[in-house]
């Protein structure tokens, strides 16, 4: 099955027990030219069978379920024919701690069941979870060719919305004029993120910089992500609060559908939790807390832009380095999806390109490189 521009359509498996979220998804995933729904299963049997025959690009799974339960299908899933998956569940909090096994099983991403108490949030879940389905069909869990996708764009640039712009010169003035502090650690990524992250911080001793990450995941679910994260790392991590003080030993998390930003309270830093409109298609978005960093901190921060479709992040790490901090993109070998590290080396953002085992080492390394480097 071919779209209008002749390119071969993502196949969609959708299995959940709830007959009206099939069919609100099969809606949504169906609208986009660029998706088909090849099937619908109510459990992980019938979805089994479907997937003797065909199998899919993307399959969205639920994960409480009658006869097997998803996490459960999608281990043996992983173990036997591993398939991009993405979990679809509900917002509680237990529902939010089985998002955490599954991701560490293998799901590539996670979005909250369709909302639809009224057309303006059945629009957002609609784009959302499209955007997931085509990053997903790109994630590498198996030997496949990545399929072309054409590029979003956007009709504003929202990230001015929340943080304005840095000309060259302003740019300049900052990379001179904000006075040296402790440094600022930044990172930023997407699908396949939670694991990359999991994998970045293990390597961070207790007492490290302060740092700030921003993880796309849905409101819900970013606080037991952040305990997840707390129970491997040394570092203390916790979802962000609006006024927390940025301090070393401490890692914050965005949380979900809220922006982060970095505000410099003089010898201090503090974070800034607000609503706003999507940047980049996302709240939170890189871009915001990248471009908040660069004016906040300038040569002080040191920012990591990993896995994840599309360009959130580009932006803001480039004028992160145009205003005297260090920049490091996920090279695309160690990448589940290589989209916004590419665009961020793409436009010059990046000052180090690394696999992703060396790139705590280097957020802690205190020498600046000379010029852009390829490890």
């Amino acid at each position: 099955m071919t779209d209008s521009h002749g390119d071969a359509k993502i196949r969609a498996l959708i299995v959940d027990d709830s007959a009206s979220v099939r069919s609100v998804l099969s809606t949504i995933l169906n609208g986009d030219p660029e998706i088909e729904v090849m099937g619908a299963a109510a459990d992980a049997y019938a979805a089994a069978e479907i997937i003797r025959g065909e199998v899919p690009d993307v399959m969205f799974l639920d994960i409480e379920m009658p006869r097997m339960d998803g996490l459960t299908f999608l281990k043996k899933i992983m173990a036997q024919r591993p398939i991009p998956v993405v979990i679809c569940s509900s917002l509680t909090e237990e529902g939010s701690d089985m998002m955490m096994q599954a991701l560490a099983a293998g799901a590539v991403d996670v979005v909250t069941k369709p909302k639809v108490h009224t057309a303006q949030h059945l629009r957002e879940s609609a784009m959302t979870i499209c955007d997931v389905a085509k990053a997903a069909a790109h994630a590498r869990v198996r030997s496949r060719k990545p399929r072309a996708m054409k590029a979003t764009v956007e009709a504003k640039n929202l990230a001015d919305v929340m943080i304005p712009s840095i000309s060259p010169e302003r740019a300049e003035k900052l990379k001179l004029s904000i006075p040296a502090t402790e440094p600022v650690l930044c990172i930023g990524a997407s699908t396949g993120g939670t694991e990359a992250l999991a994998a970045v911080l293990a390597t961070l001793p207790a007492d490290c910089p302060a740092m700030l990450v921003v993880q796309h995941m849905p409101e819900g679910f970013t606080a037991a992500f952040a305990r997840r994260l707390d129970g491997l790392c040394a570092p203390r991590v916790a979802e962000a609060r609006d006024g927390d003080l940025v301090r070393p030993g401490q890692v914050l998390i965005a949380p979900g559908n809220h922006h982060m930003m970095l505000r410099r309270a003089g010898s201090r830093y503090t974070v800034t939790v607000a609503a706003g409109p999507p940047v980049c298609r996302h709240r939170p978005s890189v871009d915001v807390l990248f471009r908040s960093a660069a004016q906040a901190a300038g040569p002080n921060v040191v920012a990591a832009i990993l896995t994840g479709m599309g360009d959130d992040g580009a932006r803001g790490l480039l004028e992160i380095r145009q205003t005297g901090g260090r920049t490091i993109a996920q090279n695309e070998e160690t990448c589940v999806v290589f989209g916004m590290p590419k665009e961020a080396i793409d436009r010059g953002g990046a000052e180090t390109i690394l696999p992703l085992g060396r790139i705590g080492g280097e957020l802690l390394s205190p020498t600046k490189p000379a010029r852009t480097k390829v490890a």
